[in-house]
């Protein structure tokens, strides 16, 4: 399925690039500001909620919101950036950023298989303040070298890993925020105990966030306990029968008790 998703990417960035070509994109990306990273360090626990309408293994998650209607209950439920997926897989595209930072002022993350400079440099075109960099994609060098250009861009770089080997690889570089995915990438299969497993190895002056598979307050709980700095949730939000209440519980780290009036 990843080998799929990554094939069908290259072929759309090849027809942007001849629609669009990367100079003239380059034009449309003024210099960010690091706001993702900024606006995650100054709180003890970040929620970061996803925008995800479908997932290629489980089709349409989300048919009741658009992506800017999750946006704005995101936003208005105490979550501290927004992650919006812009892979067709997902059923999202890169002008969701664009409306999406009409929408709301909260930082956003483009969640995306970035595989070309061609998509850091659209990322900021549409306002993104951070790209999902995931480490089982990129080759050392190319890792590198897409960090470098996110920060010259004035993104931050979430840096996605899910194996130790990858961690280690990971904390070789300049990353400032490192993801664990819980879900493998070659499976699918999700298990947030892979958080626990690679914490102990993980370099604590950088930004942690753990990934995928975070159902609920318990599991929010356990993690920000552990000692991550916060959580990256889709699936379990869009999913939810409120969204509102289980985005506010995530972003607290713990359920909200009868009665209790929360503000986030």
């Amino acid at each position: 399925m990843l080998n799929k998703i990554v094939n069908q990417t290259r072929e759309t960035i090849k027809e942007a690039k001849r629609m669009i070509p990367l100079k003239a994109i380059m034009s449309k990306a003024t210099r960010g500001d690091f706001a993702f990273s900024a606006t995650i360090s100054r709180h003890d626990w970040s929620l970061i909620a996803e925008c995800k309408l479908a997932s290629p293994a489980k089709g349409t998650l989300c048919p009741r919101h658009t992506v800017v209607e999750l946006a704005k209950i995101y936003a208005n439920s105490g979550a501290t950036a927004l992650s919006v997926h812009t892979n067709a897989a997902f059923s999202g595209r890169m002008a969701d950023i664009v409306d999406v930072k009409k929408a709301v002022d909260v930082p956003v993350l483009c969640k995306e298989f970035i595989i070309d400079e061609y998509q850091l440099v659209a990322a900021r075109a549409a306002g993104a303040d951070a790209v999902l960099l995931i480490a089982a994609l990129l080759s050392n060098t190319e890792l590198s070298r897409f960090l470098q250009i996110a920060g010259e861009l004035g993104m931050d770089s979430l840096v996605e890993v899910h194996t130790l080997p990858e961690l280690k690889r990971v904390q070789q570089t300049a990353a400032k925020i490192v993801g664990i995915n819980n879900r493998d990438l070659r499976s699918f299969t999700t298990n947030i105990e892979q958080t626990f497993t690679l914490l102990p190895y993980c370099d604590l002056g950088r930004l942690i966030i753990s990934e995928s598979g975070i159902r609920n307050e318990q599991d929010a709980g356990k993690l920000k306990k552990a000692g991550v700095n916060g959580i990256l949730v889709g699936e379990a939000l869009v999913t939810a029968g409120d969204i509102s209440v289980k985005t506010n519980e995530l972003a607290l780290g713990q359920k909200r008790q009868e009665g209790e009036i929360v503000n986030a």
